[in-house]
């Protein structure tokens, strides 16, 4: 009965050490992508509760190429890069600026051209950067408009308030109730959001920035980014890439390898 126990003891123990052991092990059988669920059309929550958009798409495809399972793994924006370090996620792939980051990640080669810009409703007496002054702009928290503000902080300083929210729909909400003024935030969400809920928006002439979107990765992780770079210079290459963008934009609006 005491060799027992002890057999069971020792199994007990063995099974907790692999278990442990398994628990920081990452399943390389997996492509983890991290993405704000707020952030059409690059990733956000369809009617039916599915994760869609531009970026998800062309990971789910990335990841096909690659042989490994595509898993969609919603993040806070603000929270992503304690997600990446911890290996909840192999990479950042969401309307992910290259500028000002990039000796933050492990990059991809940039996909697409984006601006920072200005959304403001339909009737708003503001039409340039310069009436921004004295007014209440909206920008999502750790983005990439907050980013571009920070960087001019001439622009900046010249408003009434800025106040970080934690995404972009909810900054349209405030805008749509009055709360707001304006908001600064990427070209393609706010037109594409301008577009298909029919929201009375409209984007000013004059951007912020311009910059350039790419797929993150932790530092270090060459194998990863070099597995994944590969799999869209193939996309590019056969059309896969522009046939997505069509669907998203109606058309081609990457430049990879262009």
């Amino acid at each position: 009965m005491v060799m027992k126990k002890i057999a069971a003891s020792v199994m007990a123990v063995a099974a907790l050490a692999l278990a442990i052991a398994g628990c920081g092990k990452k399943d390389d059988k997996k492509f983890v992508v991290g993405f704000d669920q707020e952030f059409p059309p690059m990733g956000f929550v369809a009617d039916d509760g599915s994760y869609v958009g531009f970026d998800l798409d062309l990971a789910q495809e990335a990841a096909k190429r690659m042989g490994r399972e595509f898993v969609a793994q919603p993040i806070a924006w603000d929270s992503k890069d304690q997600e990446l370090k911890s290996g909840n996620i192999d990479c950042i792939w969401n309307g992910f600026t290259i500028s000002g980051r990039e000796d933050g990640y492990t990059w991809s080669k940039a996909y697409m051209i984006n601006d920072q810009v200005v959304v403001v409703k339909n009737d708003s007496d503001i039409a340039s950067l310069a009436d921004l002054a004295g007014k209440t702009v909206a920008v999502q928290k750790d983005s990439s408009g907050l980013a571009a503000l920070n960087d001019n902080a001439a622009l900046k300083d010249t408003f009434g308030s800025l106040v970080e929210m934690d995404s972009y729909l909810n900054a349209m909400m405030e805008l749509e109730m009055g709360s707001v003024d304006a908001i600064v935030m990427d070209e393609i969400v706010a037109r594409y959001e301008i577009q298909t809920s029919g929201k009375p928006f409209k984007v000013l002439d004059e951007a912020v920035a311009s910059e350039e979107y790419g797929v993150g990765f932790l530092k270090g992780n060459e194998a990863l980014r070099d597995e994944v770079q590969k799999a869209m210079d193939d996309m590019a290459a056969d059309g896969t890439m522009a046939k997505i963008s069509d669907k998203w934009f109606g058309a081609d609006v990457t430049i990879l390898n262009k």
